[in-house]
């Protein structure tokens, strides 16, 4: 028999499935990363007593509360250099990575291709960067081009030797599949061959993700008056250590901000992972 409920009382709210709110994912987040964010504090702290016991000077090594004030006291320069090295990395990163896919789908199809400009790709990844930004600023000047090729060279390497390989790991049986159903070339990529490597592909995008940021600051520091890049060297040369602590600081931030977006991207669209990956 059905309860029935007498008039002037309400049904229980425990019935009622509560709300996931931002504080939930917060907190979440929180717990989930606990241990590295207490690392993280305990090494700032070991940072301020190494400071106060050596009695280190600030021209050498700034102590953590000297870093934040020149957060504080900087923030207009340090935002203005900010902007111009996030644009160079993203469009790094877009570029290079774009090219190294578009290329791995056509060695893919294509051997005779893979065994004639493989080797080029190889031989272009073995030349120092240091070494070729000075050459690119030479050719293209000291406008944002350099820069942006100095962060897509960086990306780029990784992505097509991943992109290729998961191309590749495609399952023989639904390949066989496809064939058999009279599938294009083009219908076996877009159903087969790309799910399949979008593991690949994440991997080698988180590399590229912080890499594009080191390229980009490369580039600043051969030629160029603004950016995160161009400002350590004006830090380092005027024994600035508090703002070149706070934009080495910025640099890492930027890194991190970029791969987490990435890793965010990569839980919304890769469904699976190879056998023994986390």
């Amino acid at each position: 028999m059905s309860k029935v409920i007498s008039p002037g009382t309400h049904a229980t709210p425990a019935s009622v499935p509560r709300k996931f709110t931002v504080l939930d994912a917060t907190i979440g987040l929180l717990s989930k990363n606990l241990p590295a964010i207490l690392a993280g504090i305990g090494l700032v702290v070991l940072w301020q007593l190494v400071i106060w016991i050596f009695k280190i000077p600030t021209f050498m090594a700034p102590s953590p509360a000297e870093v934040v004030l020149a957060f504080r006291d900087n923030a207009a320069t340090l935002w203005r250099n900010f902007l111009p090295t996030v644009l160079e990395a993203a469009l790094g990163f877009l570029f290079g990575n774009l090219v190294a896919i578009l290329l791995a789908i056509w060695f893919v199809h294509n051997t005779t291709a893979e065994k004639a400009f493989y080797p080029i790709a190889v031989f272009v990844k073995a030349i120092p960067i240091i070494a070729l930004a000075p050459i690119l600023v030479l050719v293209f000047g000291n406008g944002l081009a350099p820069k942006i090729i100095i962060a897509g060279l960086i990306c780029f390497f990784p992505t097509l030797v991943n992109m290729v390989q998961g191309l590749r790991a495609a399952s023989p049986a639904m390949l066989d599949l496809m064939r058999v159903l009279s599938a294009t070339n083009s219908e076996i990529l877009w159903k087969v061959r790309l799910p399949s490597s979008l593991p690949f592909l994440f991997a080698a995008l988180k590399i590229a993700a912080t890499s594009s940021v080191m390229g980009a600051i490369v580039a600043e520091w051969i030629g160029s008056s603004f950016g995160l890049g161009a400002l350590i060297i004006e830090a380092t040369y005027n024994f600035r250590s508090p703002l070149l602590y706070a934009t080495v600081v910025i640099a890492a931030l930027l890194a991190v901000i970029l791969f987490a977006i990435v890793s965010v991207v990569e839980t919304k669209v890769v469904r699976w992972k190879p056998a023994g990956s986390h």
